[in-house]
């Protein structure tokens, strides 16, 4: 067992590592050599996330960062590593909750396009205006006919976006069933998480293979070249995060990139493009 003398005698990294070797099993110090390697890369990496947003606020862009995938793929807490040393002022998190009555009213994008960036403006989609092509027809949420119409809508949505200038990425975020089961179980046994548990996620055990088809439709229809899907390995849910973090950093040419020292460009057995014989996870 680790002591307080063990952290105050030792005077540089190669003699505590040898403490921890002699302290504990294998097993264990890899585990911590991980997590600080992990935290190391983390914070470098947001350091240049601070470089890439001043560059979007100096130079007018519009950065819009969409994050899908099954429940607990590990969207939101990908989002909280983005955002947590980003100005708020010129950031913004959008979870949009279920439709109004007026809002099923309206065109279906509607609502979503008061909450696109504005000039200087990163926003980042936790779930967004797919929820129509997986989640709705899965659960009965919406028609045949909605459905139908948004498969042929969201192309040419999108292509107007970015006609209009705005950089828009699209995360699909890939979680095995039985990972998915896991993460249900830690939930349900933390009192700080079971309120992200849900009928729906349940039911996202139950209808798999539902999901699973129209996640298929889905990319079939809205894979693009102006608009790509890319797909991030999320089992280990902190090389998503670094990975997902180094793709985005990669598709912009800012100013100070790479001052960290770290590659920003990301590991492609991790994260890829799209591409239909490609085996995901999910």
């Amino acid at each position: 067992m680790l002591t307080a003398e063990d952290f105050e005698k030792h005077e540089n990294k190669e003699e505590f590592i040898s403490i921890l070797k002699s302290k504990l099993d294998p097993s264990q110090l890899e585990d911590i050599l991980y997590t600080v390697n992990y935290e190391q890369q983390l914070l470098k990496l947001q350091a240049e996330l601070v470089d890439l947003q001043q560059w979007v606020a100096k130079n007018n862009k519009r950065v819009c960062i969409i994050f899908e995938g099954r429940d607990a793929a590990g969207k939101g807490g990908t989002i909280r590593r983005f955002v947590e040393h980003l100005n708020p002022r010129s950031m913004r998190i959008v979870a949009l909750t279920k439709p109004t009555v007026v809002e099923k009213g309206q065109w279906y994008f509607r609502r979503y396009i008061k909450e696109l960036p504005n000039p200087g403006e990163i926003v980042f989609f936790d779930r967004s205006w797919y929820n129509r092509a997986v989640v709705e027809p899965v659960m009965g949420f919406c028609s045949k006919e909605e459905y139908d119409k948004f498969m042929v809508q969201v192309p040419e949505f999108e292509h107007m976006l970015y006609e209009d200038g705005i950089d828009i990425i699209k995360f699909w975020f890939s979680i095995s069933k039985e990972e998915q089961l896991n993460r249900f179980n830690s939930r349900l046994k933390n009192p700080l998480k079971q309120w992200k548990f849900s009928v729906v996620d349940k039911e996202g055990q139950r209808r798999w293979d539902d999901y699973t088809y129209y996640k298929e439709q889905m990319f079939s229809k809205s894979h693009t070249t102006f608009s790509p899907w890319i797909i991030v390995e999320s089992n280990d849910k902190r090389q998503a995060r670094l990975e997902s973090i180094r793709y985005v950093l990669s598709h912009f040419d800012y100013d100070g990139k790479e001052s960290s020292g770290l590659t920003v460009f990301p590991d492609p057995n991790i994260v890829q493009r799209y591409h239909r014989l490609i085996k995901h996870l999910d």
